[in-house]
């Protein structure tokens, strides 16, 4: 048997590709024979003629030639659905792992099957059929006139599923590679070949694509069709016979030539049955097998996922649930160990404080004794005095020992010890302090760390030594209020003093006089309440000084501490009690105060002070029964409305402002409740607080409360501003006189609104306000518009307060807490969510089974409105509820941007999550070609998209409004990207600026990745269809979270803007 130089170069390439050594390893010798016998089948076949001669021409080079020239003017016509021309051809046209088709042509053809194949030109010829310049899909049952098939030649080789040979059988090879011009293909026309398919118009035979089944057709008697195709014998040839394949379209063109479901095809011309436990889609080439926890049976199309749905729904649901399981025992077992620590604390400092005051109570009935004993025996000293003094002395030192051993009882003094040293380190006012008699340097103090147990001890002995000081200064004679004066345990606050003129405010609406020319003066120490009718401008007057007036023109003068600086440079240092108690709900009392204590008291102020400052505000407003239980909102109730009203007061006294403003902080309040916030507010004023507060009819006991009023009149005129004890005796000397048992401050507002009249020589009511003026001298201007008016910049007024608040970051920290304490307290909502958009995955997913005509679009088309509209509605919470929340946090002071940042961060948890339980039905409902991180991926960001757009919704719209914009916005969105846009700018410039063509663009781009082979030219049509680009899929994602990041901007300047109008 002789070779010649191109099979010896075959022999020698294979020699090279075989490992022989692995070949031979076992004793392989039958493997040889077995090659041997298979070169000499392939060298020498039937009558001595020689198949495999590949001198003249390589078969094999003909295909790749003949394909990658399809390939490549594909990728260059048609960029939009060619990712990679090299791995799309591997997939497409890669024959190298069997020939068996190619050998069988050559068999049945008698050789020369080279000249049969389609050339570079006749290649190109059959796309320019598909696409035109505008890109669409064009019908190719037909083509266009050629050399080889016109109206004067019409060989037998240009029907449907024939071909025929070049004329000459020494053509030059490169004659194929010509994209010019046709070869003449005339000669020995034949029926296509099995693998190949041949078009009607064309006479060469083109190479069925990878996933293509191309039988040789069989002629229908009933029908006259050659089946499995479409077409029919040409009349007038009886001798013509059913040929090949001849089309290669989208499948819904030639659907007859795509691998069935249920089956694989190999090569082009074999198709194998689906086995058991293997899944076979349409298209395929081999069988896939089945996931675990899948089912499938023989010739199934896909596998049954539904359980692996399930089984992730369980373990989403499952963590879930541990989380707000375990983070709900974290909570309640924390605070039961506070309760515990400070219930013991309680305990010892009230014991402590009892011995400390039988002490004293002891000292002072000796004291007593010695000095009747003395003027009994003049002149005379007991030897026995110095004796007791050193008795008392001792039980100094042993009073917290009494009880407990002496190792005990000194590792308890030196925690007290330290915990007093660190509560002082940061009082400015003092640069050394007194602990146990003995004056110490701070500098030279220990630091240890502190346990919780010391820390409230620490600060409950402070409260009972207040409570104590309290009693002993009740009378408030010369000495209880030197005491106080000199006591310097004491902490005094920056003082401020608001003095203001001609103070006058105008409605920018309708220009009418809200306030006029009025004039006084606020001194810190001092409670100032302001009363009046209906319609006096109480409250105006609060929102002026405080700067809160909305839609007002304000003018006139305003001096704090005689500087004529904008209120706002003090706001770390101004509380403002709002009517309406704007508390958070979903926390409890003490929350609400730590929350506050965290963010506005000084940064450096330690922890133990912080517990100090909390637990006296919790005491002192006799919130001590419920400072562990939830405050309440509408839908789920809490405290009582008086406790409530409490609390909103606490929220601004815990910060230790130095100006407290209160709206009507009594109303509602009973009258022990009323003494108990006013015995608190007097504490305050005690250190130095410039209180004001608008009060409704107080009793007389509360009235008296009060060191000075502010009366005014309708059309908001003054008709007294001075001290509460002066007050009768200015009216009295106008010729009005409280009657007997009539509460002064209830008459004077009966006459101000004219309900009295009977008050014989004196002044009418609407005179009171003239009065007022000539008796401080006051002038009224004329025209009242050309005071100067006073404006508030928020941006430019600089922080005068002189306290270091915590920084940004710290503050995100605490915000970041406090939500998602709020988060976890909703999990009965947030378990609604959840369910919702579950029952809409499994909706949508039986609805929209994975179809691979359509790619999946309808069922991505549901699934961006549905996400969105889920996810949009859910994220209005976030702001749309703590509007009046921000708004005085953010005017006492506290960052915006650590808010913001705060709650989207907590709803990031929800942008991972709510994907995860949507797919989690509709993934493995649907299966689709795409895989599930592609899936997820593009879904986290448009969650992360909505939620953006869902922020700025809810900040610049009512609730209500924004809830019916979060429905109407996908939809109409998701339909104008789903719009066909040729032949109008305005709808395809429209749908690029929605977020649903970006979403619905990667969800097919990432589905359509998977479809190649036979699916090349459906891949393309679709895409041309849907104006997609399967090279833009890292395009819409970017877009995406880019729109997820403007919106967000967008939202957090709405904030600042909204709140600083």
């Amino acid at each position: 048997m002789n070779f010649n130089a191109s099979q010896v170069t075959m022999l020698s390439n294979l020699r090279m590709g075989i490992n022989w050594r692995s070949w031979l390893k076992h004793g392989s010798n039958l493997r040889l024979m077995i090659l041997v016998l298979w070169l000499c089948c392939y060298v020498n076949v039937g009558d001595g003629q020689t198949i495999g001669d590949t001198s003249k021409f390589d078969n094999s080079s003909v295909l790749y030639n003949s394909t990658s020239t399809l390939i490549r003017e594909l990728g260059n016509k048609a960029k939009f659905c060619v990712k990679d021309r090299d791995t799309d051809w591997n997939r497409a046209f890669n024959f190298s792992s069997n020939l068996r088709f190619l050998y069988s042509c050559q068999k049945t053809k008698g050789g020369g099957i080279e000249r049969r194949i389609c050339g570079a030109a006749e290649m190109k010829f059959y796309l320019d059929a598909f696409l035109n310049k505008t890109h669409k899909i064009k019908n190719t049952e037909y083509l266009q006139p050629n050399v080889n098939c016109n109206r004067t030649s019409w060989p037998s080789g240009c029907e449907p599923g024939w071909g025929c040979s070049t004329l000459s059988p020494t053509e030059p090879v490169n004659q194929l590679q010509n994209h010019t011009q046709f070869p003449q293909r005339t000669e020995n026309c034949m029926a296509c070949c099995e693998g190949f398919f041949c078009p009607r118009g064309l006479t060469c035979m083109i190479p069925c694509p990878l996933g293509a089944h191309c039988p040789l057709a069989t002629l229908n008697q009933t029908t006259s069709l050659c089946e499995p195709y479409s077409y029919q014998l040409p009349p007038g040839q009886p001798n013509h016979t059913c040929g090949g394949a001849n089309v290669w379209a989208d499948i819904g063109s030639s659907s007859e030539v795509f691998c069935p479901a249920g089956s694989y095809c190999p090569t082009t011309d074999t198709k194998l049955a689906c086995d058991k436990g293997h899944y076979c889609r349409k298209g395929s080439t081999s069988e896939i097998l089945c996931s675990k926890f899948t089912s499938c049976k023989r010739n199934s199309e896909k596998q049954n996922m539904e359980a692996i749905g399930i089984m992730v729904i369980v373990v989403v649901s499952a963590i879930l649930l541990i989380i707000y399981c375990c983070s709900g025992k974290i909570l309640t077992k924390r605070e039961r160990r506070q309760a515990e620590s400070r219930e013991a604390a309680v305990k010892k400092a009230k014991a402590h404080q009892r011995w400390k005051s039988a002490r004293e109570g002891a000292k002072t009935h000796l004291s007593e004794i010695r000095t009747q004993i003395g003027r009994t025996f003049p002149g005379q000293r007991s030897d026995h005095d110095g004796d007791t003094d050193k008795m008392w002395r001792r039980g100094d030192s042993s009073d917290m020992s009494k009880h407990s051993s002496p190792a005990s009882a000194s590792s308890a003094q030196s925690s007290y010890y330290d915990i007093e040293v660190d509560a002082a380190a940061v009082s400015n006012e003092r640069a050394s302090l007194e602990i146990e008699g003995n004056r110490v340097e701070k500098q030279s103090l220990p630091k240890t760390k502190k346990t919780r147990t010391q820390i409230y001890k620490y600060a409950y002995d402070r409260i009972e030594k207040e409570k104590s000081m309290e009693q002993e200064n009740s009378n408030l004679n010369f000495s209880g209020i030197v005491s106080m004066a000199t006591n310097t345990e004491t902490r005094k606050r920056p003082l401020l003093e608001l003095s203001f003129k001609d103070l006058t405010l105008t409605l920018k609406s309708n220009g009418k006089h809200v306030l006029r020319c009025v004039t006084g003066t606020m001194q810190p120490g001092r409670i100032t309440a302001v009363m009046g009718p209906s319609g006096a401008g109480k409250t105006s007057l609060l929102n002026a000084l405080a700067g809160k007036a909305v839609g007002c023109k304000l003018s006139g003068s305003m001096l704090i501490n005689g500087k004529p600086d904008s209120i706002h440079s003090y706001k770390k240092i101004i509380g403002f009690v709002p009517q309406d108690d704007v508390v958070h709900g979903n926390l409890t009392v003490e929350e609400n105060f730590w929350f506050h204590a965290k963010c506005r008291l000084p940064a450096g102020l330690s922890k133990a002070e912080k517990v100090l400052v909390v637990e006296r505000i919790i005491d002192s407003l006799g919130l001590q029964a419920v400072r562990n239980s939830l405050v309440g909102t509408v839908e789920k109730r809490g405290i009582s409305g008086g406790q409530k009203k409490r609390v909103n007061v606490g929220l601004e006294m815990v910060m230790e402002p130095s100006v407290l403003f209160l709206d009507e902080p009594t109303s509602g309040l009973d009258s022990a409740s009323s003494q108990l916030l006013l015995r608190a507010l007097r504490h305050e004023a005690l250190e130095g607080v410039n209180i004001c507060m608008v009060v409704h009819q107080p009793s007389y006991t509360l009235f008296k409360t009060f060191n000075d009023l502010v009366l005014l009149a309708k059309g908001g005129l003054t008709v007294y501003h001075g001290s509460v004890d002066e007050v009768e005796e200015y009216f009295s000397g106008l010729g009005i006189n409280v009657p007997d048992r009539i509460n002064p401050p209830d008459y004077y507002i009966d006459v101000l609104e004219g309900i009295v009249t009977s008050m014989g020589d004196s002044v009418g009511y609407k005179e009171l306000p003239e009065r007022w003026n000539r008796h401080k001298g006051y002038s009224v201007p004329s025209d009242i518009d050309t005071n100067p008016i006073i404006r508030h910049n928020f941006l430019k007024s600089r922080d005068l307060s002189h306290r270091r608040t915590p920084l940004m970051l710290q503050q995100y920290k605490y915000f970041l807490g406090r939500i998602a304490k709020q988060r976890m307290r909703e999990a009965t909502l947030q378990a609604t969510d959840y369910m919702i958009l579950l029952l809409a995955g499994v909706c949508l997913g039986l609805l929209n089974k994975a179809n691979d005509e359509s790619f999946g679009i309808p069922g991505y088309t549901q699934t961006t409105i549905a996400v969105s509209l889920l996810c949009k509605i859910a994220a209005l919470r976030s702001f749309s509820l703590d509007k009046l929340h921000y708004r005085r946090e953010s005017a006492s002071g506290m960052s915006s941007l650590a808010c913001f940042l705060a709650k989207d961060t907590i709803d990031s948890f929800n942008i991972f999550v709510k994907p995860l339980v949507y797919l989690s039905m509709f993934y493995f409902f649907t299966n689709p070609r795409s895989t599930f991180l592609d899936t997820y991926i593009v879904l986290v960001c448009l969650v992360y998209c909505v939620t953006g757009i869902a922020y700025v919704l809810a900040i610049f719209l009512q609730p209500s409004t924004a809830q019916l914009f979060s429905a109407l916005i996908p939809v109409v969105l998701t339909l104008v990207a789903t719009q066909p846009k040729k032949n109008n700018e305005a709808i395809r410039i429209l749908a690029d600026l929605s977020y649903p063509k970006w979403a619905l663009e990667a969800f097919v781009i990432g589905n359509a990745q998977r479809y190649y082979g036979v699916w090349m030219i459906t891949r393309c049509g679709m895409l041309i269809e849907s104006g997609y680009d399967i090279n833009n899929w890292n395009l819409c994602i970017m877009i995406l979270l880019l729109i997820g990041v403007a919106t967000r901007g967008i939202a957090f300047a709405g904030m600042i803007i909204l709140q600083k109008k």
